[in-house]
């Protein structure tokens, strides 16, 4: 209830309604109350494999941003990072990116943040009423593809470079394949589910396996499964 609240306030009255949400496989996003929000409002929503993380890369990266930023701010003994959440996030959207070369505030509202070290604010006039909204337009409209332009760049240098030496198998449905074992485990235990699993769906780079054992259905990325090689 507390997600979908956030969601309903902070984003869908905000922004508009997306026309596609990706979350992880948490309870607090795949339950019927999420659900029924999602028939109600009309979007699709689509989960992250577990054990993925670069599925949802972005959130990721953020994490890997805001997280140390809080820790430098928040007290040790009163634990009040909650109370830096907003600052931190209003720092991030205020900052330029790498990537896009632009702050994710001017890709919004076509124009820069008024911070406090800004001395003087600018002023500026137009004939007509609607001179400015169209200016505006046109200013996010070239924000937008010159950050589109950069977004697109950077995956492919990012791709490059994860292919350079990825190797990239492929399966079928009834092959049978051993997933890779997360979470703690000894150094010298294998890093593969000795049970077998057989392939029942192919969404390359997802795959739907079952358990040869339980029969239970899950989601795995190809990253993590190897084939079962019968002499």
């Amino acid at each position: 209830e507390t997600t979908a609240q956030a969601l309903f306030n902070e984003y869908f009255c905000k922004y508009g309604v997306p026309a596609v949400l990706l979350s992880d496989q948490g309870s607090h996003f795949r339950n019927q109350l999420m659900e029924n929000i999602k028939h109600l409002l009309g979007y699709n929503h689509i989960y992250s494999t577990p054990y993925h993380p670069q599925t949802n890369g972005i959130v990721e990266r953020f994490n890997a941003t805001f997280t140390p930023q809080i820790a430098k701010l928040q007290d040790t003994q009163d634990n009040n990072w909650d109370e830096y959440l907003q600052a931190v996030v209003f720092a991030y959207n205020t900052g330029i990116h790498k990537t896009t070369k632009y702050s994710p505030y001017e890709l919004v509202y076509g124009r820069l943040s008024r911070l406090p070290i800004n001395i003087r604010p600018s002023y500026f006039s137009f004939a007509k009423p609607n001179d400015y909204f169209e200016q505006l337009k046109r200013t996010l409209r070239i924000y937008h593809q010159a950050a589109r332009y950069h977004i697109i760049l950077q995956q492919q240098c990012n791709k490059n470079m994860y292919d350079r030496n990825r190797l990239n198998p492929q399966y079928k449905i009834g092959d049978k394949v051993l997933t890779r074992i997360h979470g703690n485990r000894g150094k010298l235990d294998s890093k593969f589910s000795p049970i077998p699993k057989v392939i029942t769906q192919v969404y390359h780079p997802i795959y739907e396996v079952r358990d040869e054992e339980n029969h239970v259905y899950s989601q795995v990325h190809v990253a993590d499964l190897r084939p079962i090689l019968i002499a």
